[in-house]
């Protein structure tokens, strides 16, 4: 990830050598089973595969999954080589298939892919699980291709391992601004509110998020993991498929966005990372979640727009239902 040094208003955040051996302590390391209380908000430094056999039975409400996609790519210490698409979905069935039983029945999956790998994700998801939906979000980053179109969507697959599962649709609301307002015939704004700073409409959300602002060097949630994803996004996936106590699960947390939404959202956490220095970053990003539970984009218990939360609308904010 490019990260201009220079810039004065660059916030991405870096690792000390005394954050280093704070955190290390924190991590832990799986060799034998254990029990839902000896992970409960921690992160585990080991590749999954090792760890996989010595999770708990039905424990996990959420199931969130960003694996590498079939791509050559390096994070870090690791590198990912890409594989022909037969021996990529071999590859996700390996562990896929291992998550099944630590998932509760009402249980809810999520898993991330790019343009290429969304077919297998679709394919060897589908034979555990059952499908729901394909979200496809606006990743508007990177540079264009001279000869082809730039590429600047990733899908997430949503399935369920049962037909019982969580949904709750009003905390996932988009607020849009209303640029066509239509009046009833008393002259009065129809499902939309009418303020000085604008026009906003609370809508139900679709499988398109195009709201999503990629991190990058002055946003204070931004490391230099790779393929971080926003804490908008997850976000948005955490309020809709759990509720408040309910048990995250991320084998392959990174940087940690997944553990730091959960906490800002009153949820718990279990990860997965083999980088060592990712899991410092993601430990450091929840100890700064203690202080800072904001997460962007997201103000007055809903989702507002890509750029129509300004300044004035937040000091608004709290008498927004009202009027």
């Amino acid at each position: 990830m490019p990260i201009n040094k220079n810039a004065k208003l660059n916030r991405t955040l870096r690792l000390s050598e005394g954050d280093k051996k704070k955190f290390k302590i924190k991590l832990i390391r799986l060799y034998k089973p254990s029990n839902s209380k000896q992970l409960i908000n921690k992160i585990i430094n080991q590749d999954f595969l090792q760890v996989a056999d010595f999770l708990p039975d039905n424990f996990v409400d959420l199931l969130f999954i960003d694996p590498p996609y079939n791509i050559t790519k390096k994070f870090n210490q690791v590198s990912f080589n890409e594989m022909d698409l037969i021996e990529y979905e071999e590859w996700l069935n390996s562990w896929l298939k291992k998550l099944v039983r630590i998932l509760k029945e009402n249980a809810s999956i999520y898993i991330c892919s790019d343009w290429k790998s969304s077919s297998a994700i679709f394919r060897v998801g589908s034979k555990y699980f059952k499908v729901r939906n394909r979200i496809t979000w606006e990743r508007e980053k990177g540079r264009g291709a001279k000869a082809n179109w730039k590429n600047c969507t990733e899908d997430i697959w949503f399935f369920t391992k049962s037909e019982k599962y969580t949904f709750n649709i009003d905390t996932v609301k988009l607020r849009r601004k209303v640029l066509a307002p239509y009046k009833d015939e008393k002259r009065r704004p129809k499902d939309w509110i009418e303020r000085k700073e604008g026009n906003f409409r609370d809508t139900f959300p679709s499988n398109i998020w195009n709201d999503i602002s990629v991190p990058f060097w002055s946003m204070p949630e931004n490391t230099e993991h790779p393929t971080q994803k926003p804490e908008k996004l997850l976000a948005k996936i955490i309020l809709a498929s759990t509720n408040k106590g309910d048990i995250i699960f991320d084998p392959f947390i990174g940087s940690g966005t997944t553990a730091v939404v959960a906490k800002k959202l009153g949820r718990k956490y279990v990860g997965v990372e083999v980088d060592e220095y990712y899991c410092y970053l993601a430990e450091k990003r929840l100890e700064l979640a203690e202080k800072n539970t904001r997460i962007q984009g997201y103000e007055d218990g809903v989702f507002w727009e890509r750029n129509t939360l300004t300044d004035q609308v937040k000091s608004q904010k709290l008498n927004f239902k009202s009027k």
